[in-house]
């Protein structure tokens, strides 16, 4: 699916203010696959905050309720207060008794927590900079380097071609992985031999998008323990390196949180932004965890943004985040 800028008849980026992120199309396409991914969820917990609503009266027991489902749905006991909090304090103030008018508040409340710490748009829904770079960071397992093969394969949809760097130098698996990877999607990808240094290799993927006239970088790291400080240290000197050449670089970075790990996402989420200022989630998995209550957390706690959802295994099975499309699937 083509969620990136579309390029002007002179092949650059189509900066004009009127010009619409997303086409009706794209709107309806988007929708469609944040549902097929949203369809375990729908039917586990979460999807038990759609069927609590079915009474007409909202009552103390349907308070309580609505309290397990959202902890157990991995919301989390602060962000669960918080919203509960303000959902009340609104009840209150207007005075609404029945099911439905509850839940069109609980509705806003939700929508708005998951809206507000995403600032402006994404960059790459911006005019692009000289050299996109995007810095890639989680931990092993939680399917970044699929995630990137799905981000290399949007961005040529859009008409722009990216360099991978394969920085991920403690396995050797990930080279070679990102490298079939690359070969599949006809993108180049610069990596150096298992155990080199990661800098090098970021260094050495900059220059090479520079040579080819890349639109943009996407840079592989070392799946990497969040507890881990040593490792932590690394992938900040990765970033120093980025921004000796590009000051204003990475432009994203993108934190890949499998949504099956539940509260644990939360805590590798908060090292992460301390450590690199992670810009936004991806949240691979979403279509095989029956909870999904952890981007509520992230967003309340820590501010970070969903970016984008995975929506199956397959190349296209990557779109951008609404919140309105998410929150919708269980409660309407």
């Amino acid at each position: 699916m083509r969620f990136w800028r579309r390029r002007n008849d002179s092949g650059g980026a189509d900066s004009s203010s009127g010009d619409p992120a997303f086409t009706p199309e794209q709107v309806e396409e988007i929708q469609a696959q944040s549902g097929r991914a949203l369809a375990r969820s729908r039917s586990g917990l979460l999807g038990q905050l759609g069927r609590l609503f079915d009474r007409q009266e909202f009552d103390d027991e349907l308070w309580e309720e609505l309290e397990e489902i959202l902890i157990a749905a991995d919301t989390g006991i602060a962000t669960t207060e918080r919203i509960l909090d303000a959902v009340r304090e609104e009840v209150r103030e207007t005075r609404a008794t029945t099911s439905a008018e509850v839940r069109e508040i609980l509705r806003r409340e939700l929508v708005a927590i998951l809206e507000s710490p995403a600032g402006g748009p994404p960059r790459w829904d911006a005019p692009f900079p000289e050299l996109l770079v995007i810095l890639v960071v989680g931990v092993n397992g939680a399917g970044k380097t699929t995630s990137i093969a799905k981000l290399a394969s949007a961005l040529k949809d859009g008409g722009h071609t990216p360099v991978l760097a394969a920085a991920d130098t403690f396995r050797a698996a990930a080279i070679d992985q990102l490298r079939t990877w690359g070969e599949r999607l006809d993108v180049r990808v610069v990596g150096h031999q298992p155990g080199g240094d990661p800098g090098a290799v970021v260094f050495d993927a900059l220059s090479a998008a520079e040579a080819d006239g890349a639109a943009a970088a996407i840079v592989d790291t070392a799946g990497r323990l969040h507890t881990k400080s040593n490792l932590m240290e690394e992938l900040k000197k990765v970033t120093r390196i980025i921004q000796r050449r590009y000051p204003d670089a990475p432009h994203e970075t993108l934190l890949v949180l499998d949504a099956t790990t539940g509260q644990n996402g939360l805590l590798q989420a908060r090292a992460f932004t301390e450590a690199v200022g992670v810009t936004g989630l991806v949240l691979a998995k979403l279509d095989g965890t029956a909870r999904g209550g952890i981007v509520f957390a992230i967003a309340s706690e820590l501010g970070v943004p969903v970016r984008l959802i995975g929506t199956g295994e397959g190349l296209g099975d990557l779109a951008p985040f609404d919140a309105e499309t998410f929150v919708d699937a269980f409660l309407v």
